[in-house]
């Protein structure tokens, strides 16, 4: 069963950047895609964007392409999000998941992933 935990969530000032984490245990990311949502109070949970274990390919939603990266450390079985020049319009809670027969068209919809994290606080304030 792979289980999922993120950190590196917290408060950060407008401009300022975060990296979150997202580790998996119990069952390596091989052969899986992987996925940032994040979602607002109020608001549905949106795609961030995900990544191609195997082949290490991003794919990110247009409105974040260019501030958020996502990257992975195979060694240690972690993704990353790194999201620089941050608004008050990113705060979330910043959630990952996994799949392992997603297609690329499934990307963006958090009901083709079987695992999910448990969340991370992102908050952007001054």
């Amino acid at each position: 069963q792979l289980q999922l935990v993120e950190a590196g969530g917290g408060l950060v000032q407008p401009g300022g950047s975060l990296k979150l984490s997202c580790a998996g245990t119990g069952r390596s990311f091989r052969g899986h895609r992987l996925a940032w949502f994040r979602q607002a109070p109020g608001k549905d949970r949106e795609y961030v964007g995900a990544l191609s274990w195997n082949d290490r390919r991003t794919y990110y939603a247009d409105s974040l392409k260019g501030r958020f990266t996502i990257s992975r450390d195979n060694a240690d079985n972690t993704m990353y999000l790194q999201m620089n020049n941050l608004t008050p319009d990113d705060t979330a809670v910043y959630y990952c998941a996994a799949g392992a027969r997603l297609i690329l068209s499934s990307l963006p919809y958090a009901q083709h992933y079987d695992y999910w994290g448990q969340g991370t606080q992102v908050t952007v304030s001054s």
